[in-house]
């Protein structure tokens, strides 16, 4: 009997690549997958070494994402999806060349490094009536889910404030001075990342779990970026104000030189009845206030909650899930999406909240914004949506 599993490539994830590890596990934990074809590295044989690792047939590594295209695009059962963790500078031409070849893309974030690339992008991932999913995972929490849902109820009233800290200390000293340290070596490269990469790293997520979280769209934004570390060659902290469409002020602050700092991603919503607080460090609890002093713990795993979380928590209540179940809650849906379109053609899906091509967009414009905006002494800056 034929699998039913959806066949998937990946361009990238060779030796040393890190995030990478976490795009295949969440490819793996409901078996929903199978990878079967890749070019992991530019080196040829870089790329057989992690085939070999990943049991995948030597006739299906390609030298170059142009040839994987090509050749698997051909194939009878050639792949149905590619996964795309290249660095960013690449993300335009490998996706072009997949859609062009009429294959669903899942990309790492962010879609490009250029906004004329990601504006070519997204007409092309819109005319094809392809599945093109970005992989904002944090949006995949079950209690982000979760909070979505308790800010489209009402229970918070009208937003007011809103305020997101990606502030991370992973690059405290110069880390990119390391030469083992592949993931710096590209993240801290202008000529590979550019000289905003920690926005379009760790502030594209900030943006877009504001976005996805609150529902309203960030219309301007007023930053001012600076570099901590001496010698560095990019910015390592930004301050960014923002403004809401429906009026509401706020703040993201993003850095990578927050010493001390982990992870360091959490949101605080405050609307005219109550706020809501999540830290990604301790995800299995939202918490909220209310002007009399009542402050509600909401723990994942009850059944009293949404369904948009319950569908997210797959062991119950009171057992840890985190990073690498954000990545297989994203997974699944964008299964769920890619099985709907083999059904009926069809790739939206409005139960299924995947990031997309537009997101993809509106992140790169944030980051334009944010350059312009420091750049002009942060004057406030205009994004279109």
């Amino acid at each position: 009997m034929a699998s039913t599993k959806i066949r998937v490539g990946m361009i990238g994830g060779g030796p040393g690549a890190g995030i990478a590890k976490a795009h295949r596990m969440g490819m793996r934990m409901d078996d929903r997958y199978d990878l079967v074809a890749g070019a992991f590295s530019r080196s040829l044989e870089k790329s057989h070494q992690t085939a070999t690792t990943l049991g995948i047939d030597p006739d299906r590594v390609y030298k170059d994402y142009a040839q994987m295209a090509e050749k698997e695009s051909a194939r009878a059962e050639g792949i149905v999806a590619v996964v795309i963790v290249t660095p960013n500078d690449s993300h335009y031409p490998v996706a072009r060349a997949f859609l062009e070849a009429g294959i669903h893309v899942i990309c790492d974030k962010p879609m490009t490094g250029d906004l004329g690339e990601a504006e070519r992008l997204h007409a092309l991932a819109e005319a094809s009536g392809l599945v093109f999913a970005l992989t904002h995972n944090y949006s995949a929490y079950a209690m982000v889910r979760e909070a979505a849902h308790l800010v489209r109820e009402g229970v918070l009233g009208e937003l007011r404030i809103a305020m997101v800290e990606h502030a991370s200390g992973w690059a405290w000293v110069k880390v990119e001075d390391d030469a083992s340290n592949k993931q710096a070596a590209w993240r801290l490269d202008p000529a590979q990342a550019g000289t905003t990469s920690l926005i379009s790293d760790l502030g594209t997520h900030a943006h877009q779990l504001l976005r996805f979280v609150s529902g309203q769209e960030v219309t301007e934004v007023a930053a001012e970026l600076s570099t901590c570390v001496p010698g560095r060659r990019v910015f390592d902290d930004a301050q960014i104000q923002v403004r809401l469409a429906n009026g509401a002020r706020g703040s993201l602050w993003v850095s990578m030189a927050a010493t001390g700092h982990e992870h360091g991603l959490r949101f605080r919503l405050f609307g005219e009845k109550a706020s809501l607080e999540w830290c990604q460090m301790d995800p299995h609890y939202l918490i909220l206030k209310y002007p009399d002093g009542r402050r509600e713990t909401r723990v994942q795993g009850h059944d009293s909650q949404s369904d948009d979380q319950a569908r997210l928590t797959r062991i119950g209540l009171g057992h840890p899930e985190g990073f690498i179940e954000s990545f297989v809650n994203l997974y699944s849906d964008i299964a769920d999406v890619i099985e709907r379109y083999r059904d009926t053609g069809q790739a939206a899906c409005q139960h299924r909240p995947l990031p997309n091509s537009r997101d993809g967009l509106l992140g790169v414009r944030f980051v334009k914004a944010v350059y312009t905006s420091h750049n002009i002494q942060g004057q406030w800056v205009t994004i279109a949506f």
